[in-house]
């Protein structure tokens, strides 16, 4: 694990890395292998402190040991496709990260997530795509790309009763102060 950890210190110092990312921890599958898992997910973290980069965090059927790893290291970032309940949102909300919001939001069975929306600060959130996968409706199934990323803002801005240009607007804003892009 160490080898593998001083190479991506190593790939991040000599290129122009601007987060660490995505990493994390996916427990869909039987045979993922948690331990090995959490140690790289903490290591990654341990590292994106030590070169104070924000983090894109991977979190599948793993909240639980995702918040506690975000409690223990506090980095700065970005919960990325957040499949989380309210409670867990706050809470990461609490440690200054932001909620990424996708394509999932605008689907008929999104009702957690779009209650995750209503109760996140739009100063909190950011507009994804998930490429390839998740497109928003009406493009659902097709292979996601930026171009779809409006219909994403329109449900948002829908659910939080904004004018769509100022969730555009004010996403664009937050990623530009998580990623410092000028």
């Amino acid at each position: 694990i160490a080898s593998h950890i001083a190479e991506l210190e190593q790939f991040i110092k000599e290129n122009k890395v601007i987060a660490v990312g995505e990493i994390g921890l996916d427990y869909y599958w039987d045979d993922s292998n948690k331990e090995r898992q959490l140690i790289f997910f903490e290591e990654q973290l341990k590292l994106a402190n030590r070169l104070s980069l924000p983090v894109i965090v991977h979190d599948r059927d793993a909240h639980a040991d995702t918040l506690e790893l975000l409690k223990k290291y506090n980095p700065k970032g970005v919960v990325h496709c957040f499949s989380g309940s309210v409670e867990m949102a706050k809470e990461v909300i609490k440690l200054g990260m932001y909620i990424g919001v996708g394509g999932v939001v605008t689907f008929k069975n999104a009702k957690k997530l779009v209650e995750v929306v209503r109760e996140t600060p739009i100063s909190r959130i950011l507009l994804e795509t998930d490429a390839p996968y998740m497109a928003p409706e009406p493009n659902r199934g097709k292979t996601c790309h930026s171009g779809y990323i409006s219909y994403t803002a329109n449900k948002i801005a829908e659910i939080k009763s904004m004018d769509i240009q100022d969730v555009i607007d004010t996403c664009a804003n937050n990623t530009r102060e998580l990623f410092k892009i000028k």
